[in-house]
């Protein structure tokens, strides 16, 4: 039978893209975004942030603390390609959320499996746009010309069948709209896969809309029933699974992030269980691919992990930038 024998988590920020002379241009962004939440999950605006972060926050944001963990960054990054390289995994499973890419009001799923035979990235156009904001998306998307890249088709189906006893899920096995894969299953290709793409699975959940969010405990049980699934795979096939995305942004919030760390490194599903749903909003959210991936790699052992709060404004904003890996 085929083995779960590979776990990932990996952030997935533009700021990875991003030279420490560009987090200007982030933080202009961040004080002009109208949708800013607190640690708790209430909306406040950018001046009440400013209020509310500790006066340490003037030394995060340093001109060389900001390219000092930009550097650590790109750092585990390369670690994190090589680790997914050395798994020798003939597929992997990429859970990772879409922001109004593929997926829109008219049918947002909780949860869907893409169980098409490949899936395409696509050239972004960004007329207009900053050079900074240009250099940063390009991180998810094709620089020339849109790419097909392979996808485990039939794992695909045989977690669809599977996971079917327990999840209601959606099947797609084709995108509707022509800009290509969204870019949490971009990123996986582009900055992690780019020399050896293996196939994927990509699995999207819906972390960001409400109301049909999927809460910490179902995400986590859902990882559990792929880590089953996978080993009821017939063959001897090598399969790993990655979260994408996270962690806390944009108000950055080290204490969950830390938490969340722990709790993905020994499997606790009670202490993922318990995050209250308002923590997991704006781009906390995509903390959920995480619970998905932690419910899947229990039973591995953690290989490294690595953590870097990446600020950028007085406010406190940033993203908790963090990479992963399990395996047998």
């Amino acid at each position: 039978m085929a083995e779960l024998a590979a776990a990932f988590g990996s952030s997935h920020s533009p700021a990875l893209n991003s030279p420490a002379e560009d987090f200007a241009g982030h933080a202009r962004r961040d004080e002009q975004y109208p949708h800013h939440l607190d640690l708790e999950g209430n909306r406040v605006s950018y001046q009440e942030l400013v209020r509310l972060a500790p006066a340490s926050m003037k030394e995060q944001i340093s001109e060389k603390s900001i390219a000092d963990r930009v550097a650590a960054c790109e750092r585990h990054l390369d670690r994190m390609a090589r680790s997914i390289a050395d798994a020798r995994l003939d597929a992997l499973v990429v859970v990772g959320d879409d922001q109004r890419e593929q997926y829109f009001e008219d049918n947002t799923p909780a949860f869907l499996v893409y169980c098409g035979a490949s899936i395409i990235n696509s050239v972004l156009e960004l007329p207009g746009a900053p050079e900074y904001w240009r250099r940063a998306r390009s991180l998810y998307h094709e620089p020339d010309a849109p790419r097909e890249y392979p996808v485990a088709r039939d794992l695909a189906l045989h977690l669809v069948d599977a996971l079917m006893d327990e999840f209601d899920l959606s099947y797609a096995d084709r995108l509707a709209k022509p800009r290509g894969e969204g870019h949490a299953f971009g990123f996986v290709h582009r900055r992690l896969m780019k020399s050896q793409p293996v196939p994927v699975v990509p699995l999207v959940v819906n972390t960001y809309y409400p109301p049909n969010q999927p809460r910490p405990r179902r995400c986590f049980r859902l990882g559990s029933a792929i880590r089953r699934a996978v080993e009821h795979f017939r063959g001897n096939e090598r399969i790993g699974i990655i979260a994408s995305g996270g962690l806390s942004h944009f108000t950055l919030d080290e204490a969950l992030d830390r938490l969340v760390l722990e709790a993905c490194r020994s499997g606790d599903e009670e202490t993922l269980a318990q995050i209250a749903p308002a923590r997991l909003n704006s781009g906390n959210s995509e903390i959920r691919n995480w619970i998905v991936m932690a419910g899947a790699a229990a039973g591995l052992r953690p290989q490294w992990q690595e953590y870097v709060p990446l600020y950028r404004t007085p406010a406190g904003t940033g993203c908790g930038m963090a990479f992963a890996a399990w395996s047998r």
